[in-house]
C-alpha cells in the first residue's frame, strides 16, 4: 500500500509523529511499510519550508535513519506511539536511543487464520492485526497472512526477553502454536495455520453447555489406566461423564479457544497450554499448592510458572509447570510458591500438544503428555502418556446392560453359565461352582476370603457381588470392593458376611453375580475388562403388584458392549 502522507503529522516542538487517518474500523485506514515511512520522513526533511501539519524541513534535525529496508531508527528525539505502530509493518522501528522498540511480525499461513499473541504471560487483549477476521497487510502471493509490529522493548527493558508466543485457536478449526524465543530487528516469522477440524464440528453454543465434563483433580493424580494394579501418574483426572470421547475432545478445545472465559489451573483458558517443563527439586520447606504461581531468580534469572502438579506437596522431588514469564529455573535460583520452597535441579522441557489434551481420531483420543482421564472413560483404542513419558494403552473395558426394567420392582441376577448346561426346565443353568472357597469361613464380619486354583479371572469387575455357599446350602450374597490375585475384599455388614453361626467350609461353591440387585432405574449394567468372551445367564423376576413371568435367557460378554432387553410377560 502506498504511503498516505495526509494520514500522518509531525509536530515540531514535541517531535511526535502521529497517525491521524481512519482507525481499523474506519472507511479508509492506511498502512505503510517501515521503509516507506522512513522515505516520507526524509522527503519532508529535505523541504525548504515546512507546511501544514507536517512541521519538518531542512532546518530541523534529521528524524530517521535506515539500517536496512526493514530496520528504521527514529533519531534526535522523534518518536511514534502504539496507534502509529498499528499502521506500520514489514520491519522494526527503534526509538528513544534504543529504549523503545517495535519489532516486525510476519505470519506465513492461510489467509483467514486468526492469530493471538501471548506476551509476558498474558494474551494481548486487542488483536487488531486480525481486523474483520482477516490478517492486516497480507501478501497472498507470498503466502503471508499477516504483517504487523509488536512492542518488544519499553523504557530500556526488554519485554519478557522479547519472547512472543503466537497461537491459533479458532473453534471448529485445528489449533496451532509458534514461539519466537527472542525477536530480532526486522521481521520475525510465525508459521500459524489452521483448517477445518473434522473432529470438531459441533457448534460452540452446544459445547458450552456440556458442564458434566469435569476435572476431578487439578494436580498429581494416580490412575491405573493399564489395569496392572500399579498407578501411573498424571496432572489431571478428567471425567467425560456421558459424553463420547470425541465430544470430550471438543469440550477441551472449547475451554481453551480464542476468547475463552473459562479457567483451568487458575489460568484463563486461552492462556493455558499444559505442561511445558518438568523440574527435579529438593523441597526445603512449606507446602506447595496445586495449582499456584511459582517464581524463582532475580534479574536475568527471574521466571514465573504455574504449578500444575507436584509429586508430594510437602516433600516434593519433581514438579510440573507451565512457564509463564522469563527463563527456566537454574541451580541457585530457588523456587517459591505461597509457602512452599524448593531448590531446582535438572529441568526437562516437555512438548505441548495443540490442543492441550492431545488429538482425536473421532473414536479415540491420543492424549498429550501427562494428561489423565478416568479409567472407565477410556477404551483400548485410546492412548495416554503419563508424567514419566510412558505411553499407556487401557485394556478393553466393556459395559453389559440389562434394559427394559421397572425401577423398584424387578430383581435382576446375571451369573456365569458354561454355554451348554440346562436346568430341568431347559433354561441355562447357573455355574455355581465357578470358584471354590479356600479356607473355611467361621466368624462374623469377614472382610475378605480366598479361592482355590489360581487367581480370580482378569475380566472380573473391579467391584460388585459374589455368592458364597454356606454349609446349609444357602448362597450368601457378598459385596466386594476390590479383588487381587485369589482374594476378594468384602465391604458389607448386612448380615450375609456373618459365618459364625453357619460356616462355609473350604471347597464350598463360589461364583460371581455380575448384576445382583433390585433395579433402581430402567436398566442395570456392569463394567469389566474383556479380551475374549464369557457365557452368562440373565434372570429378571417381579412378583410384586404387577407380576411378570420369569425372564431367563442365555447371554454373553464379548469384546464390545452388549445390551439385553427383558421381555415383560404379565403373570396376572
Amino acid at each position: 500500500m502506498a504511503f498516505s502522507g495526509s494520514d500522518w503529522t509531525v509536530t515540531r516542538d514535541t517531535k511526535i509523529i502521529s497517525y491521524i487517518g481512519d482507525d481499523h474500523d474506519g472507511a479508509s485506514p492506511s498502512y505503510s511499510t517501515v521503509i516507506d515511512f522512513h522515505r516520507w520522513l526524509q522527503d519532508l526533511a529535505d523541504d525548504a519550508v515546512a507546511s501544514g501539519d507536517d512541521e519538518l524541513d531542512i532546518t530541523n534535525v534529521d528524524p530517521s535513519r535506515r539500517s536496512t529496508d526493514n530496520i528504521i531508527t527514529l533519531i534526535n528525539g522523534y518518536s511514534i506511539g502504539a496507534t502509529e505502530a498499528e499502521h506500520l509493518y514489514d520491519g522494526s522501528i527503534i526509538q528513544k536511543g534504543g529504549d523503545d522498540i517495535y519489532d516486525g511480525i510476519v505470519n506465513f499461513g492461510n489467509s483467514d487464520v486468526q492469530i493471538q499473541i501471548i506476551q509476558s504471560g498474558t494474551v494481548l487483549s486487542d488483536d487488531w492485526w486480525n481486523w474483520n477476521d482477516t490478517g492486516l497487510n497480507a501478501d497472498a502471493t507470498s503466502g503471508i497472512s499477516h504483517r504487523f509490529m509488536i512492542m518488544t522493548r519499553i523504557s530500556g527493558a526488554d519485554i519478557d526477553n522479547r519472547k512472543i508466543i503466537g497461537t491459533a485457536r479458532r473453534f471448529n478449526y485445528t489449533y496451532s502454536e509458534f514461539i519466537i524465543n527472542a525477536t530480532a530487528r526486522g521481521n520475525n516469522v510465525l508459521a500459524l495455520t489452521d483448517a477445518l477440524d473434522v473432529n470438531n464440528e459441533t457448534t460452540g453454543s452446544s459445547v458450552s453447555g456440556w458442564w458434566n465434563i469435569t476435572n476431578n483433580n487439578e494436580g498429581y493424580s494416580g490412575i491405573d489406566v493399564d489395569n496392572n494394579s500399579v498407578n501411573e501418574y498424571y496432572y489431571s483426572e478428567w471425567d467425560r461423564d456421558t459424553r463420547t470421547i470425541n465430544e470430550f475432545y471438543e469440550r477441551m478445545k472449547w475451554l481453551t479457544r480464542d476468547g475463552s472465559e473459562e479457567t483451568l489451573y487458575d489460568l484463563n483458558g486461552e492462556l493455558f497450554r499444559g505442561i511445558t517443563h518438568q523440574v527435579a527439586i529438593t523441597q526445603d520447606g512449606g507446602t506447595f499448592v496445586e495449582p499456584e504461581k511459582v517464581t524463582w531468580g532475580t534479574g536475568a534469572t527471574y521466571g514465573e510458572g504455574q504449578l500444575l502438579a507436584i509429586d508430594n506437596t510437602t516433600a516434593g522431588t519433581k514438579l510440573w509447570m507451565q512457564l509463564l514469564i522469563g527463563v527456566v529455573p537454574s541451580a541457585g535460583t530457588g523456587i517459591s510458591g505461597s509457602t512452599g520452597r524448593a531448590t531446582p535441579g535438572t529441568v526437562t522441557e516437555r512438548t505441548i500438544s495443540k490442543p492441550f489434551c492431545g488429538a482425536s481420531t473421532g473414536a479415540a483420543i491420543i492424549g498429550s503428555y501427562g494428561f489423565g482421564i478416568e479409567v472407565l472413560d477410556l477404551t483400548s483404542n485410546d492412548k495416554v502418556t503419563d508424567l514419566s513419558g510412558n505411553i499407556v494403552t487401557p485394556p478393553n473395558y466393556v459395559v453389559n446392560t440389562v434394559s427394559g426394567l421397572v425401577s423398584g420392582s424387578d430383581r435382576v441376577l446375571v451369573a456365569p453359565w458354561d454355554g451348554s448346561t440346562l436346568d430341568i426346565n431347559g433354561d441355562p443353568a447357573i455355574v455355581k461352582g465357578q470358584f471354590k472357597l479356600s479356607g473355611s469361613l467361621t466368624s462374623d464380619n469377614i472382610v475378605s476370603f480366598k479361592i482355590h486354583s489360581g487367581t480370580i479371572y482378569p475380566d472380573t469387575p473391579s467391584s460388585g457381588y459374589v455368592r458364597v455357599t454356606d454349609d446349609n446350602g444357602f448362597e450368601r450374597r457378598l459385596h466386594y470392593s476390590a479383588w487381587s490375585g485369589d482374594t476378594f475384599t468384602v465391604d458389607t455388614t448386612d448380615g450375609n458376611e456373618d459365618f459364625a453361626g453357619t460356616n462355609a467350609t473350604d471347597g464350598n461353591n463360589v461364583y460371581l453375580s455380575y448384576i445382583d440387585e433390585v433395579a433402581y432405574t430402567g436398566s442395570l449394567s456392569y463394567t469389566s475388562v474383556q479380551s475374549g468372551s464369557r457365557d452368562l445367564v440373565v434372570i429378571v423376576r417381579d412378583g410384586g403388584a404387577t407380576p411378570i413371568k420369569q425372564f431367563i435367557s442365555a447371554w454373553s460378554q464379548t469384546t464390545s458392549a452388549q445390551t439385553i432387553t427383558a421381555i415383560r410377560t404379565s403373570d396376572e
